[in-house]
């Protein structure tokens, strides 16, 4: 018994003496909790609206106000003109547009009935589904509230809503896009780390390192079957999105293959940084999915939107490819944009591939020396 204990203390001393098992034990469950606990958020707080007010009557603006009153909608402006709207929408300025007709209280007095129209982005099905919910019981308070107490009895608010980019709200249209970016980023980051610590472990790196092939020769042969491989990966999950799940595609396919191509890039330099601070394949796969499948995951906006998130955690997801790739896909895909449009996102891209190859290259030279 005494053999027994003696072991079992060795066994924690072997634990605690290792600070990477120590971060695992202790360190990986609170940031979890506290990823899941603040970046999981089904409900939807300050989503911009403009508002299209043809009216300008008290109604109008009694109900603008009671819109705005809550803590879901924060006004982006007021719309004067028409092709305002597309534009905003295009922009990503705003996910819904409230439309009033000219004379809006008088056309209720006069007919007892006067219809609201609510344009909503649609291009992420959770959150306009919420969208839609919030929008419908505040007009049934107002009426509830307001209207019926009215000395005309019977008067009717009506909220007309037009889902745009997404009108059948088919949640398979936010999927695809997303599994774009969460595969191309496992595929390529994942492999290409694992790979390069695979020559680490087995000797062959040091044969490599003393050849007279440069540092970036060696890295561009690495990545460039990988690179091949995450593009076929890429192809299919787009053509069954596309052909078997019916997601439109309404942009050019030429611009989205080069932003994939960025954003492969930028994946396949982030997956060789790791590669050469990580000794093992072990190191390389745990950092690898601890820093990559629950951030991508998370907090790049796939499934849950990343302005519902707390401040910290906003700022953390702008270092998070996938976040900027999801965007640039879902605005070719779905709304058909241009690259005017996509252009400060793709520089985004651009620049972390850029800083990741530098970080990488001076690794290698430093290690060549």
């Amino acid at each position: 018994m005494y053999t027994f204990i003696q072991f079992v203390k060795k066994e924690f001393l072997h634990i605690f003496r290792d600070y990477r098992t120590l971060l695992v034990l202790f360190g990986m469950p609170p940031v979890q909790l506290l990823i899941f606990g603040y970046a999981v958020r089904t409900e939807v707080n300050d989503a911009n609206i403009a508002i299209y007010d043809r009216s300008k009557d008290y109604i109008s603006c009694e109900i603008s106000q009671k819109l705005l009153s809550s803590q879901y909608f924060k006004l982006t402006n007021y719309i004067s003109n028409e092709s305002e709207i597309e534009a905003g929408f295009r922009q990503g300025k705003y996910k819904v547009v409230v439309c009033f007709a000219p004379e809006f209280s008088k056309q209720l007095e006069r007919t007892g009935n006067a219809d609201v129209q609510f344009l909503i982005d649609a291009s992420d099905p959770n959150i306009s589904n919420l969208l839609y919910g919030y929008i419908s019981s505040i007009i049934a308070d107002y009426q509830n509230t307001k209207i019926n107490k009215l000395s005309k009895a019977g008067w009717m608010v009506t909220p007309q809503i037009k889902m745009l980019y997404n009108p059948e709200m088919k949640s398979v249209y936010m999927f695809v896009p997303g599994l774009l970016a969460l595969i191309l980023m496992l595929v390529s980051a994942l492999m290409t780390s694992i790979a390069i610590t695979k020559e680490k472990e087995t000797g062959t790196m040091e044969v490599l390192l003393v050849s007279p092939l440069k540092p970036s020769i060696i890295i561009i042969g690495k990545v460039i079957p990988y690179t091949l491989l995450a593009l076929l990966n890429a192809f299919s999950v787009l053509a069954l999105g596309v052909y078997v799940f019916g997601v439109p595609f309404k942009g050019s396919f030429i611009l989205l293959l080069f932003e994939t191509l960025i954003y492969l890039g930028t994946a396949l330099s982030l997956g060789i940084m790791i590669s050469t601070f990580a000794k093992t394949q072990q190191v390389a796969l745990m950092v690898s999915l601890a820093g990559l499948l629950l951030p991508t995951t998370l907090l790049s906006g796939f499934i849950f939107p990343t302005e519902n998130m707390p401040l910290p955690l906003q700022f953390i997801s702008n270092f998070i490819p996938a976040k900027w790739y999801l965007i640039i896909t879902r605005n070719i895909m779905l709304k058909g944009l241009g690259f005017s449009y996509i252009r400060n996102e793709t520089l985004i891209l651009i620049s972390m591939m850029v800083f990741f190859l530098i970080v990488s290259m001076k690794k290698f030279k430093i290690r060549l020396d």
